[in-house]
């Protein structure tokens, strides 16, 4: 039996992760959240200080791995659970640098389909729809503006008492979207055959409703 595989790729801050969770507990589907394997990566490169040049060598005996806890999904290295460390400035600037490596794709790469080949996935990243799921059986482009998805990140991280200005805030958005647009490696884009929901006037109800919708259209 073939497996049903939906694909949500878009910017830093769009709300993907948070969009393809919810939808994916309404339909019964795997959430796979593929920013997070890229962020435990380059947590593990950081932490050890690894050379760019050592990069592929090192990740032959890195241990990144997602469990599913009471349907919640964890990133571990190795025994440990790195889901809160992967989540801070420094780490996801990180992540969109390192993604760019060659051999960081190339070991998430096959993590990847693997799970997709075996479960009904709803997968979030970058290059989902362009690269790791070409065949994907639904492809979405979720997007925003960087000043709404600035303002979302601002009133997050206002919630928990730790929060930049605004300003700063914009920077890096806009900073992360230049890398992950023109990055030589499977560039962030949206696939010819993807559906394009624009989030920047929606609230998440809305947009959850809009592209449950889409997949319901489709499959």
């Amino acid at each position: 039996m073939s497996t049903i595989n939906i694909a949500i790729d878009g910017p830093a801050g769009a709300g993907k992760s948070t969009i393809a969770k919810t939808v994916s507990a309404e339909m019964g589907y795997i959430y796979v959240d593929t920013g997070a394997l890229y962020r435990a990566v380059a947590l593990y490169i950081t932490e050890n200080n690894i050379p760019d040049s050592d990069i592929g060598e090192s990740l032959r005996h890195a241990d990144i791995s997602l469990k599913f806890i009471d349907g919640v999904q964890r990133v571990y290295s190795g025994d440990r659970d790195v889901s809160e460390l992967i989540r801070t400035p420094e780490i996801s600037m990180a992540a969109s640098r390192t993604s760019a490596i060659p051999a960081v794709r190339e070991y998430l790469f096959g993590l990847q389909q693997k799970i997709a080949r075996e479960n009904n996935v709803i997968m979030d990243g970058r290059d989902i729809g362009t690269v790791v799921l070409p065949n994907a059986d639904v492809k979405i482009y979720l997007t925003a503006s960087p000043e709404e998805r600035a303002d979302r990140r601002y009133r997050e991280l206002a919630e928990k008492g730790d929060c930049p200005p605004y300003e700063d805030i914009l920077k890096d958005i806009i900073q992360r979207d230049y890398q992950d647009m023109h990055r030589e490696t499977a560039p962030l884009k949206q696939a010819e055959d993807a559906v394009l929901v624009d989030s920047t006037n929606l609230t998440l109800e809305q947009v959850v409703k809009k592209i449950t919708e889409i997949i319901r259209e489709k499959i």
